[in-house]
C-alpha cells in the first residue's frame, strides 16, 4: 500500500509559477475505486486568494488588448497541444474521480474540439453592431470581456468543464482564475500547469482548497468580475450569498432529474443501449444530465424492463477504471456511497420495487477483488414505480440509480417528465418525427435529444431550465455590450 510519505504533492499555478499553499498545509485526493490516499493538494488560504485574484487583474490589460487574431493563436496552440498530454492527463483524472479510462479518447476528442471553437469564436466575442439612431446620430455596441472570470469546478467532470469555462472566457479577453473541486483537483492542478506554458502569466491561473477557505473570498473578491460554477444548487446558493457585498454575473449549471421517455414505435434495441448509457455507464451515474427517470410507455412496458435487465447483466462490467474492459467505475467518494446507499434504502421504503442491483460494497459486491475492498462500489441498481410522487423520483441521486415508470400518451409523458424542479436534459425515443417535435416543444429542459443521449458539443450552447440553472459558458456570455451613441454636427 502507498504510504503517505511516497503521495506526490501537487500545486498551485499561480502568475506561470508552481506554488505550494502560503500556510504549506496539503490535504489527501483519494482514489475512489480503493480508497486510498494516492495524492496531495494543496489547502490554500486567503493569502493564495489574494495572490491569484491580484495576478489574473495585472495581466489582464495586456491581454485584452490583444486582437482576436493573437487570442485565437494561443488557443489553437493548445488544442495542439492536448493531444501531447491527453493520456496523463485522463489517467489523472480516473485516478481522482473515478471515470473509466475507456472514455479518455472522447474526453480528448472533445476537449480539443472546444479549444479549436474557441479559438474560432474570438472574433464573435469583440463584434458590435451599428445603428442609425437619427439623421445626425449613429449608434453602435461595443462588446468588451468583464475582467477576471472565475470558473468553481464539479467532481465529476473536471477537464470538461475547467475546458468550457477558461476556453471562452479567454476568447473574449478575459483572465481566468480556476477554483477545482476538492474531490477532484489533482487532473485540473497539471492542466493548469500545462497551459499555463503556453499563456502569458497570470492570464490562467488554478489554486484548490476547500470551498470555506477559498470558495466564498473568490467569489466576494471585488476583483473577481463574473463567476461561473457547475455544481449543485446548494453551492449556488452559497455563491450568490458570498458575492452579496460586491454583486456579478454568474452562469450556474446545476442538477437534473432527467427523463428519458421511449415510444412504442422506438427502435428499443437502441433504446436499451441509450437508457443503459444515460445512467449507469455514464461515470456511474455522476452526471448531471443522468438519465434517471425512465418513462416508458405501457404496450411495451414489460418488454423495456426485461431488456434493460438483460442488458445490465450482460453487458456492464463494473471494474478496475484503469481497465479498458471496464465499462462502470466506483462512485467518486465516501459522502457519494452513503448517500446513494440511503436512497437505495429509501426507495424500497418509499414502495420501490427492486427490478436489479441494489446492493453496494459493504456486501463485497464486485469488482470481487482484494485492492478494491476499501473502494466505494454499488450496483447499478432499478426501481420500478408507479408514481413520480416519490422522493427516489424526484431529488437528484447522482449515482447508478434509476426509476422506471409507465405512461399511456404523449401528453402524459410529457406531464411526467415536467413534474420536477429541473430541467436539465431529457430523452426522446421514437421514429416518428413528428411526435419527437412535439415533445422537443413540450418538455421543459434546457437540452433535448432525440434516438440519442447527452450529446453535448462546442457548437451548440449547454444550459438549464428552472433549478437546473442559466446562463451558458459560450463566447457571448463573457463579453459584455456596451451601448455607445454620437452625435454628428452638421
Amino acid at each position: 500500500m502507498t504510504t503517505k510519505q511516497e503521495l506526490k504533492q501537487y500545486q498551485n499555478f499561480i502568475n506561470g509559477k508552481l506554488m505550494a499553499a502560503s500556510s504549506g498545509n496539503t490535504m489527501d485526493s483519494i482514489e475512489p475505486s480503493t480508497g486510498e490516499a494516492w495524492a496531495k493538494i494543496p489547502l490554500s488560504t486567503q493569502e493564495d486568494v489574494e495572490k491569484v485574484v491580484t495576478a489574473a487583474r495585472q495581466a489582464f490589460p495586456a491581454w485584452s488588448a490583444l486582437s482576436a487574431e493573437e487570442r485565437s493563436g494561443y488557443l489553437r496552440r493548445i488544442g495542439d497541444a492536448i493531444s501531447l498530454h491527453d493520456e496523463e492527463l485522463t489517467t489523472l483524472e480516473t485516478r481522482d474521480n473515478g471515470e473509466v479510462i475507456a472514455v479518455a479518447p472522447y474526453l480528448a476528442e472533445a476537449i480539443k474540439s472546444v479549444w479549436y471553437d474557441a479559438a474560432g469564436a474570438c472574433k464573435e466575442g469583440s463584434q458590435g453592431k451599428t445603428v442609425q439612431m437619427g439623421p445626425t446620430s449613429i449608434g453602435y455596441t461595443l462588446r468588451e470581456p468583464f475582467g477576471v472570470v472565475l470558473g468553481i469546478l464539479p467532481w465529476n467532470a473536471p477537464l470538461f468543464t475547467f475546458t468550457i469555462k477558461a476556453a471562452y472566457a479567454l476568447a473574449a479577453g478575459n483572465t481566468v482564475i480556476i477554483k477545482p473541486s476538492q474531490q477532484a483537483s489533482v487532473s485540473s492542478l497539471r492542466y493548469g500547469e500545462l497551459l499555463g506554458g503556453i499563456l502569458p502569466s497570470g492570464v490562467l491561473n488554478v489554486i484548490s482548497g476547500l470551498g470555506r477557505d477559498i470558495g466564498d473570498a473568490l467569489v466576494a473578491h471585488p476583483g473577481v468580475s463574473k463567476v461561473s460554477m457547475t455544481g449543485s444548487g446548494t453551492t449556488a446558493g452559497s455563491i450568490l450569498r458570498a458575492s452579496a457585498r460586491h454583486p456579478k454575473p454568474t452562469i450556474f449549471e446545476l442538477g437534473g432529474k432527467s427523463p428519458n421517455i421511449v415510444f412504442e414505435d422506438a427502435d428499443l434495441d437502441k433504446a436499451v443501449d441509450g437508457v443503459i448509457h444515460a445512467i449507469y455507464t455514464s461515470n456511474a451515474g455522476q452526471r448531471c444530465t443522468a438519465g434517471s427517470r425512465i418513462l416508458i410507455q405501457q404496450s411495451i412496458f414489460e418488454e423495456m424492463i426485461d431488456r434493460i435487465r438483460e442488458r445490465i447483466k450482460n453487458t456492464i462490467k463494473a471494474g478496475d477504471p484503469m481497465d479498458l474492459a471496464s465499462t462502470m467505475g466506483p462512485l467518486s467518494s465516501l459522502d457519494q456511497y452513503v448517500k446513494i446507499r440511503s436512497y437505495i434504502k429509501l426507495g424500497v421504503e418509499e414502495g420501490g420495487e427492486i427490478v436489479c442491483g441494489g446492493r453496494h460494497g459493504g456486501e463485497n459486491v464486485l469488482p470481487d477483488k482484494p485492492e478494491f475492498s476499501g473502494g466505494y462500489w454499488v450496483e447499478p441498481t432499478l426501481f420500478k414505480v408507479n408514481s413520480n410522487t416519490l422522493r427516489i423520483c424526484q431529488e437528484e441521486i447522482f449515482g447508478p440509480v434509476a426509476v422506471v415508470m409507465p405512461f399511456e400518451t404523449e401528453e402524459e409523458a410529457a406531464a411526467i417528465a415536467n413534474d420536477t424542479c429541473f430541467g436539465l436534459g431529457a430523452g426522446v425515443w421514437t421514429r416518428d418525427l413528428n411526435l419527437a417535435h412535439r415533445m422537443i416543444r413540450k418538455i421543459e429542459s434546457g437540452n433535448v435529444w432525440v434516438n440519442t443521449y447527452s450529446r453535448v458539443g462546442a457548437d451548440l450552447p449547454f444550459g438549464g431550465f428552472k433549478e437546473s440553472g442559466y446562463g451558458t459558458d459560450s463566447i457571448l456570455e463573457y463579453s459584455r455590450e456596451k451601448a455607445c451613441v454620437i452625435e454628428i454636427e452638421e
